[in-house]
């Protein structure tokens, strides 16, 4: 048995008389730190973490620190485009445009711009942009069809709708294109007009070239739609 240092022992605490029974009988109601049955989880007794909204979700117990540093690397939420809504990790965008035809010697011929693309290479395209406002599609499609040729056009009819996805600034959006067929009225031809100054150049394209003149397939659909009038000469 090992020597006796000298000291007596600690003798136990005997409990108060004048705490309430319920209080003497539970150890951890003695605790005033922890008195409120809210703050009785271990987790929470820091008080940088009795912030509910700090003790909720993935942050409960792991401090202020943790979920501080979370939030500072949080992405801010993307800008969105005109006529686009956010939807997820989506942003859904609409577009409006189309063809505005004229007839030359008895041949329909179609406005077209040109852009540049990231190659640096020109792709022959149908005028189209966001809708503003409160706009329609067919009245954004007449809008942007005379900012981006200079012809001024009615509408005739509609022929269809294209979708596709691309990526851009990060985002992945999700954009529909609403097209109608116009028929020339009035100004001229020039990409002057264009506010984005996307457009480099416009031409009159016979409707009979438009399917080796268009970049994009969905578009050669689009004009394939309006063959019948096209055919007629506008």
């Amino acid at each position: 048995m090992p020597a006796s240092s000298g000291r007596p022992l600690p003798r136990a605490r005997a409990p108060r008389e004048d705490l309430p029974e319920a209080v003497r009988r539970d150890p951890v109601r003695r605790d005033p730190a922890v008195r409120d049955p809210a703050v009785r989880d271990p987790a929470v007794r820091d008080p940088a973490v009795r912030d509910p909204a700090v003790r909720g979700g993935g942050h409960r117990g792991r401090g202020a620190a943790a979920a501080a540093v979370e939030g500072e690397h949080r992405a801010p939420p993307a800008p969105r485009a005109r006529g686009s809504r956010a939807r997820g990790a989506t942003v859904e965008e609409t577009s409006a445009g189309g063809l505005v035809v004229r007839e030359a010697d008895g041949v329909a011929q179609v406005a077209l711009i040109a852009r540049l693309n990231r190659a640096g290479r020109l792709e022959w395209c149908l005028p189209k942009g966001h809708l503003e406002g409160e706009e329609t599609p067919v009245e954004a499609a007449v809008r942007e069809i005379a900012e981006e040729t200079g012809i001024v056009g009615d509408p005739v009819r509609p022929l269809g709708t294209i979708d596709y996805w691309f990526t851009a600034e990060g985002r992945r959006i999700h954009k529909t294109v609403h097209h109608f067929l116009l028929r020339a009225t009035g100004g001229r031809l020039g990409v002057e007009g264009d506010p984005d100054a996307e457009a480099v150049e416009a031409a009159w394209v016979p409707a009979p070239e438009l399917e080796r003149r268009l970049a994009f397939p969905n578009e050669r659909r689009i004009a394939r739609a309006a063959g019948d009038l096209l055919g007629d000469g506008g």
